[in-house]
């Protein structure tokens, strides 16, 4: 795997800020974070990554988990 240095991020680094490791990837295309000076991670956008490739209705799936997991306890008080 080539890296570009400007791709690499430490893991505590990563998990200090994980904003910085986010920015690393929207700007270029990942974030390889590095554990014991070595390669351990790659931080991807999945919509991006080539090898996950999701349907429009599998993306929908995706985002409505999320924002049923993220207000449950608003979903719950309104099935009430």
């Amino acid at each position: 795997m080539k890296l570009n240095t400007n791709e690499i991020i430490s893991i505590s680094a990563a998990n200090q800020n994980f904003s910085s490791a986010i920015r690393i990837a929207d700007k270029h295309g990942r974030a390889v974070i590095f554990k014991n000076n070595k390669p351990r991670y790659i931080l991807m956008n999945i919509e991006e990554v080539p090898i996950i490739e999701m349907t429009d209705d599998e993306k929908i799936d995706f985002v409505a988990s999320r924002i049923l997991r993220e207000h449950i306890a608003a979903f719950q008080e309104l099935a009430k």
